[in-house]
């Protein structure tokens, strides 16, 4: 439209995606038109360049999770990260068991591999979490059998931001000389992690999580561990996933793995105030919100919510006009129906910290990028009261709620 000017955008919608740094960027470039060589064309000078490339990749990933670099393998991204991890796992130790633990609140890669392993005759026993999204250990170990073969456990949760005590998790796993994966896609890069620490046998990253390019990502696999290809094809990657490698996104992930780890302190001194200045400012502005998640043990930049009587995509849909994208149930649900077309599914995460289902679908979550300022907080909490008011004047629920209370609205 004519002398119309374009309106702002405020993204807090960073459990989906990331933008990718500039600097990144800039280092990927070269990749695509001049320093284009293969890196398996070992013989000649920019196949070479290539493979020195690929190999420094490694190791800056490697150093964020404080790894051996021959420990990291490249991949697409955490849903393929996530599918080798665990049935490139149980392909190469078929005798292992056939029985795995995870967490009602995983990634849907993570679930629907146990689905589909529970048609071929596995046994998976699916962890419950308490109202803050935490799986208590001595569930787990209660859960442990002889013939269990695979623990996966999320690291932290992208819908409502908690993170587990992954190495207390682990070491009950190790205990047992059971295999324990962790799908920390919403962790790597965004929180301190050191694998050593934190005792994991397999650990699923992906670049476009903290400002890398989309489709590439990687998987650790701890030394001695036994991994086999999903599919078949060459020997890259030691042979574990095989294809030629998307250097450009690879060195993408390298840098934003270096970036991250450098500049970690500062991010998460920077986002914890602005959390507390959301979370807070929420909390006194709008009537009928439930927080979820734990309050303190969750992503630095994360808040997520439910309000009572309002429908999440309706909410999500009025602040995407006012330029704020938010997400209401993760990115990889949030088009899901329910028993028909007009109905939304409950978010399995909400339906699993006790939201009940009927109410799952007044979701929503901000999770801040990393440049985020007071601003753009104060910009939220400024939209979001009228756009309530707005949605609850035209809720029958909350008309009939008023009308069980005897009072009227306006």
């Amino acid at each position: 439209m004519a002398g119309s000017s374009e309106q702002e955008i405020k993204f807090f919608d960073a459990s989906s995606t990331t933008p990718v740094d500039s600097r990144i960027l800039e280092k990927m470039i070269p990749y695509f038109d001049k320093d284009y060589g293969n890196p398996s064309s070992h013989i000649h000078s920019m196949g070479i360049s290539a493979g020195r490339a690929l190999e420094k990749a490694r190791e800056q990933v490697s150093n964020l999770i404080n790894s051996k670099k021959e420990e990291i393998y490249f991949n697409s991204g955490a849903t393929e990260g996530n599918n080798l991890a665990i049935l490139g796992y149980l392909k190469a130790n078929p005798n292992h068991g056939k029985h795995i633990i995870i967490s009602e609140i995983e990634h849907f890669s993570v679930l629907n591999i146990s689905y589909s392993l529970m048609r071929q005759g596995y046994d998976v026993t699916c962890l419950p979490v308490d109202k803050f999204g935490l799986i208590s250990p001595t569930d787990l170990q209660k859960a442990v059998r002889p013939d269990t073969s695979i623990i996966s456990i999320q690291h932290a949760n992208p819908e409502i931001g908690t993170i587990q005590r992954l190495a207390e998790l682990a070491a009950i796993a190790s205990k047992g000389g059971i295999y324990f994966h962790s799908d920390s896609t919403a962790g790597a890069g965004t929180i301190p992690m050191d694998i050593n620490e934190i005792g994991a046998d397999s650990m699923t990253l992906s670049a476009h999580n903290y400002y890398g390019p989309k489709g590439v990502g990687a998987l650790y696999v701890k030394k001695n561990i036994r991994i086999a290809p999903l599919f078949e094809g060459g020997f890259q990657e030691s042979g574990i996933r095989p294809g030629t490698e998307n250097l450009p996104g690879i060195v993408g992930m390298g840098e934003a793995s270096e970036l991250a780890k450098s500049e970690m302190d500062e991010r998460i001194k920077h986002l914890l105030p602005l959390r507390r200045r959301l979370w807070e400012g929420l909390a006194q502005k709008i009537e009928y919100i439930h927080f979820t998640g734990h309050p303190d043990q969750r992503l630095p930049g994360h808040v997520s919510f439910w309000i009572e009587f309002v429908e999440g995509e309706s909410l999500q849909l009025m602040l995407s006009m006012k330029g704020i994208m938010a997400a209401s149930g993760s990115a990889c649900s949030s088009n899901l129906k329910g028993k028909d077309e007009k109905d939304l599914a409950a978010s399995h995460v909400l339906t699993a910290v006790g939201v009940p289902a009927e109410l799952c679908s007044g979701s929503l979550t901000f999770h801040l990028l990393k440049d985020a300022c007071n601003s753009d907080v104060d910009y939220a909490l400024e939209q979001m009261p009228p756009i309530v008011e707005r949605l609850l004047s035209m809720s029958p629920l909350y008309a009939d709620h008023l009308k069980k209370m005897g009072t009227s609205r306006g």
